[in-house]
């Protein structure tokens, strides 16, 4: 299954719809193609690097998520 997370969009939000925990569960055992909106994870103080080490793929924009 492809799991999409995009950048959220409201203003002041901060939150983020997954952590790269959340992200290393769901692709464990290779099921699950996981897809981030670079800079998603900004706001939470999560930068793309911590979700490609725990198994996603970022992308740059909402289309491709």
């Amino acid at each position: 299954m492809n799991i999409g997370i995009p950048a959220e969009t409201r203003p002041g939000e901060t939150r983020v719809a997954a952590t790269p925990e959340t992200v290393k569960k769901l692709a464990a055992g290779g099921r699950h193609s996981i897809l981030v909106q670079s800079g998603a994870g900004v706001a939470a103080s999560v930068p793309d690097s911590e979700y490609e080490a725990a198994g996603a793929r970022i992308v740059a924009g909402a289309r491709e998520v």
